[in-house]
């Protein structure tokens, strides 16, 4: 499996191996799109949890992003693998716009971190679970709908967790 990288230039790492897959075509278009999104999302999960665990003021944000990096790293742990036997090109980092959200939590105050996370991952995850929906729905490849099938329940108790932690974070104003 290649990667792309986004190492000492401003291309963006997702839109590289778009192209890429677009070039090669070892599977639908939709399907390698799909997957280089949910890896860049992964990517983004999982330093989002790292900042979460380190700055979160409530046990329940820390926890949370302690969640995120375990799913999230055994999720990508799989797309990896799915992306090897299908011969896909993933990026080897995040995107320009997942790379923003990074930022967003790098310069949140101490005193808005929790909510600014917490914010972030109810969007986020709803995201996520329309696109994996989409992809069960309406399946090219079968072991792309297999990956999503199986990851889409994870993605789904994710956003209900966040839900609820945004509910009690709204509750302490």
């Amino acid at each position: 499996m290649q990667s792309c990288s986004n190492s000492g230039n401003k291309e963006d790492a997702k839109k590289e191996a778009d192209s890429t897959n677009k070039e090669i075509k070892a599977i639908d278009n939709d399907d390698s799109r799909f997957m280089t999104e949910a890896a860049s999302g992964g990517m983004m999960e999982v330093k989002a949890g790292q900042i979460a665990v380190q700055r979160g003021a409530s046990k329940d944000v820390t926890a949370f992003g302690q969640q995120m990096i375990d799913d999230h790293s055994k999720a990508n742990a799989e797309l990896k693998d799915l992306a090897t036997r299908k011969n896909v090109v993933l990026p080897d980092s995040m995107s320009n716009d997942d790379m923003k959200n990074i930022d967003k939590l790098n310069k949140a105050s101490d005193k808005d971190f929790d909510k600014t996370y917490i914010n972030m991952m109810v969007d986020d995850h709803k995201k996520d679970v329309a696109a994996f929906q989409k992809v069960v729905d309406n399946p090219k490849d079968a072991d792309v709908k297999s990956w999503a099938a199986n990851t889409l329940p994870t993605l789904q108790h994710h956003l209900e967790m966040a839900k609820m932690d945004k509910d009690n974070l709204d509750k302490k104003k």
